[in-house]
């Protein structure tokens, strides 16, 4: 299995840094070793990506998206053939009905 970044995923990942540094304060320090962090979740998903659940928000789309928490960020994936899809960084402090679009 390949892990594939979408580019609504890097929309998403950027978007959530810009608000942990601007908004929340963060220090650039923090923000890159978290933002590396999440990469790295995202990448382990090639051997573990089974092992989640899937993400209820987005079951009506039925393509069988899964999630992975790491801190208060869900990691947003689904798997076709043999790639898996990262879709989106969603911080799960905000409301989950803007997940399903």
């Amino acid at each position: 299995m390949k892990v594939v970044y979408t580019e609504q995923s890097y929309d998403s990942l950027e978007e959530l840094t810009d608000f942990l540094l601007e908004e929340q304060g963060w220090t650039l320090e923090k923000l890159l070793s978290f933002r590396s962090g999440l990469l790295d979740k995202a990448d382990a998903l090639e051997t573990t990506y089974n092992n989640y659940q899937q993400e209820e928000y987005l079951e009506h789309l039925g393509k069988g998206h899964r999630r992975v928490i790491e801190g208060h960020v869900k990691i947003i994936y689904r798997i076709e053939r043999e790639h898996i899809y990262i879709i989106d960084f969603f911080d799960s402090r905000q409301d989950p009905e803007k997940m399903k679009g």
